[in-house]
């Protein structure tokens, strides 16, 4: 079995299984059963939720980490969210990864969900003229290798543990 070692620094926020936690000092954890999670950047608060396109990814953040009630809430929200944006929208590669992001929801692959709607907000900040909100969200699952050295601020260092 393979565990996953988080290490995150001082001030960085977590949520496992909906629960928010905030890190007072440098840690390094590591997870031994699976668990829904988010860290750091990729973690919307509700006040950056003011696009369509972060609207959708905010949906979909309740739909992978929120209890059961606010799973389900998210994922009705995130599917109304889209049909508003493929609508609205002409780019025909982003109506197939709003497609694709609604199945893996659906199969409960939200985190897969997730990685698709955060190209669609850096889609939507290009189209818009606009620069990412300073909180540009990571686009590597939780375990991928990194390199190191490439860390911004704020980003949490991950690591597979085999056991």
């Amino acid at each position: 079995m393979s565990n996953l070692v988080l290490e995150l620094r001082q001030g960085d926020m977590m949520v496992v299984n909906g629960a928010a936690i905030r890190f007072r000092a440098k840690t390094r954890i590591e997870l031994t059963a699976h668990a829904r999670f988010l860290f750091g950047r990729q973690i919307m608060p509700p006040h950056e939720a003011n696009t369509p396109a972060r609207r959708i990814y905010y949906a979909l953040q309740t739909a992978y980490i929120g209890d059961e009630q606010e799973r389900a809430a998210g994922l009705a929200e995130a599917a109304e969210r889209i049909a508003e944006f493929r609508a609205a929208t002409t780019s025909p590669t982003a109506v197939a990864m709003l497609d694709s992001a609604l199945a893996l929801a659906r199969a409960d692959q939200c985190y897969q969900a997730l990685r698709l709607a955060r190209r669609i907000v850096r889609h939507e900040d290009a189209v818009l003229g606009q620069s990412p909100s300073g909180k540009e969200r990571e686009d590597r699952a939780p375990g991928a290798a990194g390199s190191e050295q490439a860390r911004a601020p704020g980003a949490a260092r991950v690591e597979d543990v085999e056991q």
